[in-house]
């Protein structure tokens, strides 16, 4: 797991084995090691892993995969990869539990559509309104105005 995620992450990011151990303070050849699953970092290295990719300690270790592409990388901080859906014959996903549980969604809950040219996002309706309101009172303020 953590040796895939670190090629992974070293490629996405268009690092070499160099540049990277150069960024945490090590040796090509110990980073080699982790890549070839020869040992492991201390809890610290994970740290300046974790700093340097934008990740976090926990999603360095852990693999996700799904059927259709296989071992998919961590996602960065503050994000989340929950898999795929399938979306029912009149247009009904299941949102994974997780999901559910992080955002606090359940039966009634209102959820704001928004798309661009690559996708849609699902925002809870109170947090999208809240944002807003913020932006409307901001825009109100004196000198946010053209004149």
């Amino acid at each position: 797991m953590l040796k895939e995620n670190l090629i992974m992450l070293r490629n996405i990011n268009g690092f070499s084995q160099e540049q990277i151990a150069e960024k945490i303070e090590i040796s090509r050849q110990a980073y080699a090691k982790w890549e070839t699953g020869a040992t492991i970092p201390d809890i610290e290295k994970c740290r300046r892993l974790a700093d340097v990719y934008g990740v976090t300690i926990d999603s360095l270790i852990k693999t996700e995969s799904t059927d259709t592409i296989g071992v998919i990388p961590p996602a960065p901080k503050g994000k989340n990869i929950w898999g795929s859906v399938t979306i029912g014959d009149r247009g009904q996903i299941v949102i994974p539990k997780g999901a559910r549980d992080l955002f606090g969604l359940c039966g009634g809950k209102r959820l704001i559509i928004l798309t661009d040219e690559e996708g849609i996002a699902l925002v809870p309706a109170e947090k999208f309104e809240e944002n807003l309101r913020k932006i409307i009172q901001l825009s109100e303020q004196p000198g946010n105005q053209n004149e």
